[in-house]
Protein backbone atom coordinates (compact mmCIF):
# COMPACT_ATOMS: atom_id res chain seq x y z
CA UNK A 1 0.00 0.00 0.00
CA UNK A 2 2.97 2.25 0.78
CA UNK A 3 4.38 1.89 -2.84
CA UNK A 4 0.74 2.78 -4.28
CA UNK A 5 0.85 5.94 -1.81
CA UNK A 6 4.08 7.34 -3.24
CA UNK A 7 3.67 6.59 -6.79
CA UNK A 8 0.49 8.78 -6.46
CA UNK A 9 0.82 11.45 -9.10
CA UNK A 10 -0.92 14.56 -10.08
CA UNK A 11 -2.37 12.77 -13.39
CA UNK A 12 -3.93 10.46 -10.62
CA UNK A 13 -5.52 13.06 -8.88
CA UNK A 14 -6.96 14.15 -12.35
CA UNK A 15 -8.14 10.68 -13.31
CA UNK A 16 -10.10 10.37 -9.84
CA UNK A 17 -11.28 13.69 -9.98
CA UNK A 18 -12.24 13.38 -13.73
CA UNK A 19 -14.36 9.78 -12.85
CA UNK A 20 -16.14 11.50 -9.66
CA UNK A 21 -17.40 14.47 -12.32
CA UNK A 22 -18.35 11.54 -14.96
CA UNK A 23 -20.13 9.25 -12.17
CA UNK A 24 -21.46 12.58 -10.44
CA UNK A 25 -22.86 14.01 -13.92
CA UNK A 26 -24.19 10.58 -14.74
CA UNK A 27 -26.42 10.51 -11.24
CA UNK A 28 -27.49 13.64 -11.60
CA UNK A 29 -28.97 12.63 -15.17
CA UNK A 30 -30.12 10.04 -13.88
CA UNK A 31 -32.82 11.19 -11.12
CA UNK A 32 -33.55 14.23 -13.26
CA UNK A 33 -34.10 11.82 -16.14
CA UNK A 34 -36.52 9.67 -12.61
CA UNK A 35 -38.39 12.88 -12.13
CA UNK A 36 -38.68 14.75 -15.83
CA UNK A 37 -39.26 11.27 -17.88
CA UNK A 38 -40.44 8.67 -15.72
CA UNK A 39 -42.53 11.39 -13.87
CA UNK A 40 -41.37 9.89 -10.36
CA UNK A 41 -42.30 13.31 -8.25
CA UNK A 42 -38.98 13.36 -5.79
CA UNK A 43 -40.45 13.74 -1.81
CA UNK A 44 -38.21 16.07 0.48
CA UNK A 45 -35.33 13.75 1.58
CA UNK A 46 -34.55 13.12 -2.32
CA UNK A 47 -34.07 16.71 -3.13
CA UNK A 48 -32.27 17.05 0.27
CA UNK A 49 -29.81 13.92 -1.10
CA UNK A 50 -29.02 15.77 -4.51
CA UNK A 51 -27.37 18.53 -2.92
CA UNK A 52 -24.31 16.70 -2.59
CA UNK A 53 -23.97 16.12 -6.40
CA UNK A 54 -24.67 19.67 -6.66
CA UNK A 55 -22.27 20.54 -4.72
CA UNK A 56 -19.46 17.47 -5.40
CA UNK A 57 -19.74 17.56 -9.24
CA UNK A 58 -18.37 21.01 -9.68
CA UNK A 59 -15.80 20.79 -7.48
CA UNK A 60 -14.75 17.14 -9.17
CA UNK A 61 -14.64 19.20 -12.42
CA UNK A 62 -12.56 22.24 -10.65
CA UNK A 63 -10.33 19.38 -9.04
CA UNK A 64 -9.88 17.79 -12.34
CA UNK A 65 -8.97 21.38 -14.12
CA UNK A 66 -6.67 21.56 -11.25
CA UNK A 67 -5.45 18.02 -11.44
CA UNK A 68 -3.91 18.60 -15.08
CA UNK A 69 -2.61 22.32 -14.27
CA UNK A 70 -0.72 21.47 -11.32
CA UNK A 71 -3.10 23.00 -8.38
CA UNK A 72 -1.04 22.98 -5.23
CA UNK A 73 -1.19 20.06 -3.00
CA UNK A 74 -3.18 21.44 -0.59
CA UNK A 75 -5.96 22.50 -2.94
CA UNK A 76 -6.38 18.72 -4.22
CA UNK A 77 -6.30 17.41 -0.14
CA UNK A 78 -9.03 20.06 0.44
CA UNK A 79 -10.96 19.60 -2.09
CA UNK A 80 -11.01 15.69 -2.19
CA UNK A 81 -11.59 16.11 1.29
CA UNK A 82 -14.84 18.24 1.10
CA UNK A 83 -16.29 15.99 -1.64
CA UNK A 84 -15.43 12.79 0.56
CA UNK A 85 -17.59 14.37 3.08
CA UNK A 86 -20.41 15.71 1.31
CA UNK A 87 -20.31 11.94 0.09
CA UNK A 88 -20.50 10.11 3.23
CA UNK A 89 -22.56 12.40 4.94
CA UNK A 90 -25.20 12.35 1.45
CA UNK A 91 -24.57 7.77 2.05
CA UNK A 92 -25.93 8.32 5.74
CA UNK A 93 -29.40 10.72 4.30
CA UNK A 94 -29.76 7.69 1.92
CA UNK A 95 -29.34 4.96 4.31
CA UNK A 96 -31.74 6.83 6.56
CA UNK A 97 -34.46 7.48 3.96
CA UNK A 98 -33.92 3.78 2.81
CA UNK A 99 -35.03 3.28 6.44
CA UNK A 100 -37.62 4.74 6.09
CA UNK A 101 -39.28 3.22 3.22
CA UNK A 102 -38.26 -0.46 4.61
CA UNK A 103 -40.00 0.68 7.94
CA UNK A 104 -37.06 0.77 10.72
CA UNK A 105 -37.56 4.03 11.87
CA UNK A 106 -40.56 6.75 11.14
CA UNK A 107 -39.75 9.49 8.41
CA UNK A 108 -39.97 13.22 8.95
CA UNK A 109 -43.70 14.54 9.68
CA UNK A 110 -43.11 16.31 6.56
CA UNK A 111 -43.26 13.43 3.68
CA UNK A 112 -44.49 10.78 6.17
CA UNK A 113 -46.38 12.18 9.18
CA UNK A 114 -50.21 11.95 9.68
CA UNK A 115 -52.03 15.10 9.87
CA UNK A 116 -52.67 15.92 13.35
CA UNK A 117 -53.05 18.83 15.78
CA UNK A 118 -56.29 19.74 13.87
CA UNK A 119 -56.62 22.68 16.66
CA UNK A 120 -54.81 26.20 16.38
CA UNK A 121 -54.77 28.45 13.54
CA UNK A 122 -55.76 26.99 9.77
CA UNK A 123 -56.91 23.69 11.42
CA UNK A 124 -57.37 21.09 9.07
CA UNK A 125 -57.65 23.21 5.73
CA UNK A 126 -54.00 24.70 6.28
CA UNK A 127 -52.45 21.36 7.12
CA UNK A 128 -53.57 19.69 4.08
CA UNK A 129 -52.41 23.04 1.94
CA UNK A 130 -49.28 22.15 3.63
CA UNK A 131 -48.70 18.12 3.20
CA UNK A 132 -46.87 16.90 0.70
CA UNK A 133 -48.12 14.60 -1.98
CA UNK A 134 -44.89 12.49 -2.39
CA UNK A 135 -44.16 10.11 0.29
CA UNK A 136 -40.86 9.41 1.98
CA UNK A 137 -41.55 6.16 3.05
CA UNK A 138 -42.78 4.69 0.39
CA UNK A 139 -40.47 3.37 -2.37
CA UNK A 140 -41.52 4.63 -5.81
CA UNK A 141 -39.21 2.32 -7.59
CA UNK A 142 -36.99 -0.27 -7.13
CA UNK A 143 -34.82 -2.54 -8.96
CA UNK A 144 -32.69 -5.91 -7.61
CA UNK A 145 -34.92 -4.79 -4.36
CA UNK A 146 -33.02 -1.28 -4.28
CA UNK A 147 -34.49 1.77 -4.07
CA UNK A 148 -33.12 4.82 -5.49
CA UNK A 149 -31.86 5.94 -2.04
CA UNK A 150 -30.36 2.57 -1.99
CA UNK A 151 -28.77 3.26 -4.85
CA UNK A 152 -28.23 6.49 -3.85
CA UNK A 153 -26.17 5.08 -0.45
CA UNK A 154 -24.04 2.93 -2.92
CA UNK A 155 -22.92 5.49 -5.37
CA UNK A 156 -22.31 8.30 -2.50
CA UNK A 157 -20.03 5.34 -0.84
CA UNK A 158 -18.05 4.82 -4.24
CA UNK A 159 -17.68 8.49 -4.82
CA UNK A 160 -16.18 9.42 -1.05
CA UNK A 161 -14.19 6.40 -1.18
CA UNK A 162 -12.74 7.69 -4.38
CA UNK A 163 -11.99 11.09 -3.17
CA UNK A 164 -10.58 10.19 -0.07
CA UNK A 165 -8.78 7.71 -2.24
CA UNK A 166 -7.12 11.25 -4.02
CA UNK A 167 -6.95 12.86 -1.06
CA UNK A 168 -4.71 10.82 0.65
CA UNK A 169 -2.66 10.04 -2.53
CA UNK A 170 -2.22 13.93 -2.47
CA UNK A 171 -1.19 14.03 1.10
CA UNK A 172 1.55 11.48 0.81
CA UNK A 173 2.51 12.75 -2.79
CA UNK A 174 6.25 14.03 -2.08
Amino acid sequence: MQAIADDFKQADAATLAAAIFIAGLATIVGFLFFEHVVKLAPCPLCLEQRKAFYVGVPLAALLWLGASHGASRRVMIAGFGLIAAFMLWNAGLGAYHAGIEWKFWPGPAECSGPVTNLSGSGGLLGQLQDVSVVRCDEAAWRFLGISLPGYNVLISLMLAAAAAWAARGAWRRT
